[in-house]
């Protein structure tokens, strides 16, 4: 029997908290697919771990922060892409656990419909787990979530100005 789960809010963990849960299914020797919505820029430290990992397929299909594009459209187009890769994995019935990094966003930016993603979950196969982050989760996506844990921000240390630290924050 597998589960939705939600990762959302404002605080930093979000991916942290499922790449987490990524690790125990590996260690129990589940397969494991993450697919990266929005991250695409960064050489990760989890993206490099990735190619090194037996049983875990990692997919950088974002054009990096929306905040940072010059062009919308190309990130929606690469959205799409992320979303027709993830309903292959899911529905495949080949993973335990996938995982949609920052989906969340594409829905808020209604790149993506919400309804189309939930009738993609309902209908998973029966023992896959789908994790799925980022801020802004729709009501309806928590609705149907087995779990749903919001991040939020109590202090960051980017409020005092300091950069993202390499194996910390990516």
């Amino acid at each position: 029997m597998g589960q939705i789960l939600v990762y959302t809010g404002q605080g930093k963990g979000k991916t942290t908290a499922a790449l987490g849960l990524a690790f125990r299914a590996l260690g129990r020797r589940q397969k494991v697919g993450v697919v990266q919505f929005i991250k695409g820029k960064w050489m990760t430290g989890e993206r490099q771990q990735a190619s090194r990992t037996e049983g875990l397929d990692f997919y950088v299909m974002g054009e990096g922060f929306t905040w940072e594009s010059e062009d919308l459209t190309r990130d929606q187009k690469a959205a799409q892409k992320a979303w027709e890769k993830s309903c292959e994995m899911i529905q495949s019935g080949a993973y335990q656990v996938v995982i949609l990094d920052e989906i969340t966003y594409a829905i808020h930016y209604n790149w993506l419909a919400l309804d189309e993603i939930l009738q993609v979950l309902a209908s998973r196969p029966e023992g896959t787990s789908v994790v799925l982050t980022g801020r802004h989760a729709p009501q309806g996506l928590m609705d149907v979530a087995d779990c749903v844990t919001e991040m939020n921000k109590v202090k960051h240390p980017f409020d005092r100005g300091q950069k993202a630290l390499v194996g910390v924050d990516f």
